[in-house]
């Protein structure tokens, strides 16, 4: 069967499923969240991969999330790769995922207005990547066994033990697993089988030596092909319901999805008054809505990507050097790094150092431990008050500024790359079910796309007889009675959780194809919903008024500039309602 060009990549938790936990792992599962706006509640756990499609490969960062509250001290993965010759794998940069997700992220917000009411004033209230440090050992044999799967790949690359097992049966992949300490599930088998059959290639993946959880970071994988997917169909067997899944795709044109539909959400299903906090519940009915069918994706954002701020990630001081130069003793590394702006040790207030890279700590504490009796500011701030105390049987100079370039340096100079040689910058993302996992989703580029703002702003103006308009940024308003409470509506089960669901299986670059298209519906219910409030009676029907008048409206039915893409998520309603 001859190898598809079609590259794919799985991101499996562990939790329920066997095959991806060894024997002595409890659980595990995602839970890291970026620290964006503290205003913006958008849930950012899940799974997040971010691809980068190049000319004959595919680049996949794999965030690796772990759950603090699980009590486990190692995990592994199983990740279905179609690719025609063995994966190359390095460290990857969480720093980077914090940039990404963090300049990404949906936000919400609504400014406060006043109508002017003759006498006071009404205004505005503030309310590509390198290849270079790719590692690998080409040279891996099989087992022996003739249903086993060759071992084309075994390497340790970072915190990880890493194989990939090319052929054999399904029986011979589960006994590999089996005796390289993968837990076996039964439920796996079929799916397995599944992959096999395509001639799919297995990437296994487990912590090594136990390292701690502060010592995880993202994998790099790259592979042949040219279209990302995401094999869920194997992560079913230890997913919960309505599972999160966000890919981010670095490019030079907006990615969508190829045999996934398209989602625009119907905004007015937002609380808008607390920005948004029900995002992740439109979304998952707006996915599962009919005819998605819970395979569809939203946009969160699609533009340009110096919203990743390479700064917060890489600091051109980072050189390993002047630590190669310490020599037989680590005295002078504090001076180092400090200079290096990656560590801050304060005796006098703090009984831990601050390190401007979350594996360095760890590899500090590696080659210098810190002797019993002493804090590590301390110890770290003045190695040479304690020398006596330095265990030089730890400290291995080589190894590591090794280390130090590999966890911290080259990841962050090859983050930076890529994000400078692709300037766009797509975040997807889904909501999905083991029930609806039955398709692995598929991206490329289309050129023909508008952007996608993550930034959505609404205006809340309070009109002169006490009633309020909410003009969202798509141009809609909901009008509000005078002293009636700010909350809002309901709306009704009538009033559907998707504006428009777009065809999947286009051709390159086209435009898409509405398979629904709720707009007339929804704007016929706001209608019904603003005149049972009373909008026709009131003062501050003039906040709608086009020809005039004292408020400030927001014109929602502008749609000049022509074609306002419709998958969008949350953040696709942009300054146009309508994108056609």
């Amino acid at each position: 069967m001859q190898k598809t060009a079609l590259a794919s990549l799985a991101l499996l938790t562990l939790s329920a499923s066997a095959i991806l936990a060894p024997a002595e792992a409890d659980a595990c599962g995602g839970t890291f969240c970026d620290q964006g706006p503290t205003s913006m509640p958008v849930d950012q756990t899940g799974e997040n991969i971010l691809f980068h499609i190049g000319a004959d490969f595919v680049e996949a960062h794999i965030q690796i999330q772990y759950d603090p509250d699980s009590g486990a001290s190692q995990f592994a993965w199983v990740i279905p790769v179609d690719t025609a010759t063995a994966p190359e794998f390095e460290v990857g940069s969480q720093l980077f995922f914090d940039s990404v997700l963090t300049g990404s992220v949906p936000r919400y917000g609504a400014t406060q207005a006043a109508d002017f009411c003759g006498d006071v004033d009404g205004g505005d209230e503030a309310a590509g990547g390198s290849d270079s440090g790719l590692t690998g050992d080409q040279n891996g044999d099989g087992d022996g066994d003739p249903g086993g799967p060759e071992v084309i790949f075994q390497d340790t690359v970072g915190a990880f033990e890493i194989a990939v097992l090319d052929g054999g049966t399904v029986e011979g992949v589960m006994q590999w697993l089996g005796d390289n300490g993968y837990q076996q599930d039964p439920a796996a088998e079929p799916i397995l089988a599944s992959y096999l059959e395509r001639e799919f290639m297995f990437v296994a993946l487990k912590l090594a030596n136990k390292p701690g959880v502060d010592e995880l970071h993202p994998i790099v994988i790259r592979y042949t092909g040219t279209e990302p997917c995401v094999p869920i169909t194997l992560t079913r067997i230890a997913a919960q319901e309505d599972m999160d899944i966000r890919a981010f795709f670095l490019g030079q044109a907006r990615t969508v999805p190829v045999n996934y539909k398209h989602v625009l959400v119907n905004p007015l299903k937002l609380d808008w008054f607390n920005f948004a906090s029900n995002y992740k519940e439109v979304i998952s009915m707006a996915v599962d809505a009919q005819q998605a069918d819970g395979n569809a994706f939203v946009t969160e954002y699609a533009g340009p990507s110096n919203v990743i701020q390479t700064a917060t990630f890489l600091n051109p001081a980072w050189d390993s050097d002047p630590i190669t130069a310490l020599g037989t003793s680590p005295i002078g590394i504090y001076e180092v790094l400090q200079d290096q702006g990656l560590m801050a040790c304060d005796p006098e207030w703090d009984t831990e150092c601050v390190y401007g890279n979350p594996l360095l700590g760890p590899l500090v504490s590696q080659y210098i431990p810190v002797p019993d009796g002493l804090t590590a500011p301390q110890f770290y701030s003045c190695l040479s008050c304690y020398e006596a105390m330095i265990d030089l049987t730890a400290w291995d100079v080589a190894a590591f500024a090794s280390d130090f370039d590999e966890r911290v340096v080259k990841p962050a100079v090859n983050a930076a790359a890529l994000v400078e040689a692709n300037p766009y910058l797509t975040r997807m993302y889904t909501t999905i079910s083991p029930s609806e996992m039955n398709d692995d989703p598929i991206f490329r580029e289309n050129a023909n796309l508008p952007d996608v703002s993550a930034n959505q702003q609404a205006t809340q103006t309070l009109h002169c007889d006490g009633s309020t308009t909410m003009a969202l940024p798509d141009g809609r308003q909901v009008f509000f009675p005078a002293n009636a409470d700010l909350v809002w509506p309901d709306f009704g089960d009538e009033m559907p959780w998707e504006e428009d669901i777009d065809e999947a299986n286009m051709a390159d670059d086209a435009p898409l194809i509405n398979l629904v298209d709720n707009t007339a519906r929804i704007d016929e219910l706001l209608e019904v919903h603003n005149k049972q409030n009373g909008q026709d009676d009131a003062d501050g029907d003039a906040g709608l008024d086009e020809d005039g008048g004292c408020a400030c409206s927001v014109d929602g039915r502008n749609t000049a500039g022509g074609l306002l893409f419709g998958f969008m998520s949350l953040g696709l309603f942009g300054l146009v309602r309508r994108r056609r």
